[in-house]
């Protein structure tokens, strides 16, 4: 019989709280996935990111382990001794598998409780959206920016790590708003870094809300996720 085939590379698994974790923050979950490797999500957001792709490969695992008990039940290889001893471990596998999965998705509805409960208690104004611009120079910025000064014609310039430059008056409106702040500490002969707020983080955040926050509905009895009930084998 053939070994086991490897996990193929493939796009993030969906998740059954996907959906919950959008209704929370406003946010899909791509697009938190991707604030978060640039770094711009304040500190109970990240430790959500962190735990929802725990979770995410952890849902992979029961996928994989789902595809081979599939194929090994396909009618591919003879009914034999062989065969029954690899159905017997996969669905221990699988067991282990999906045990995994839910100690993961039960850590990500500690991280997201949080956020939910702020979420709640905050004001229930809609903060102003930003222009495409602000966005976009936000974005540019949280990679990496420094301000600079060209020491003939003293004509100053913000150019950031992603290769692109944000207008000095630009700069200047997003800083006049509170959205980045510059360090005092360096020269903008030598280059003064330049980094997000708070605020900036929150505004870009908050820039691609598709919905006001709702409390997500209660899961129906009987569906997943909830605690382990299968017995051990």
């Amino acid at each position: 019989m053939p070994p086991d085939p490897l996990p193929a590379a493939a796009r993030r698994s969906v998740t059954q709280l996907d959906h919950r974790i959008e209704v929370v923050t406003g946010q899909d979950v791509d697009t938190l996935w991707a604030y978060r490797d640039r770094g711009i999500l304040d500190e109970p957001h990240t430790d959500l990111v962190d735990r929802h792709r725990e979770l995410a490969r952890a849902e992979t695992g029961v996928t994989f382990h789902r595809t081979l008990l599939h194929r090994l039940a396909s009618g591919d290889f003879p009914v034999d001794g062989a065969l029954f001893e690899r159905i017997d471990r996969t669905v221990d596998q699988l067991e282990e598998a999906a045990d995994v999965r839910d100690l993961a998705a039960r850590q990500v509805l500690a991280a997201l409780e949080p956020i939910q409960v702020t979420a709640q208690q905050s004001q229930p104004e809609v903060p102003e959206r930003l222009s495409a611009a602000d966005q976009a120079a936000l974005l540019s910025i949280a990679g990496g920016a420094k301000v600079h000064t060209h020491l003939i014609t003293g004509r100053m310039s913000v150019p950031t790590a992603s290769g692109t430059r944000v207008a000095y008056a630009h700069l200047e409106r997003l800083e006049a708003a509170g959205l980045v702040s510059r360090d005092p500490d360096h020269s903008v002969t030598a280059g003064q870094p330049v980094a997000l707020t708070d605020a900036g983080r929150t505004a870009l955040a908050g820039s691609r809300r598709r919905q006001p926050f709702a409390a997500p509905a209660p899961p129906r009895p009987g569906t997943w996720p909830a605690a382990p009930t299968r017995p051990r084998r």
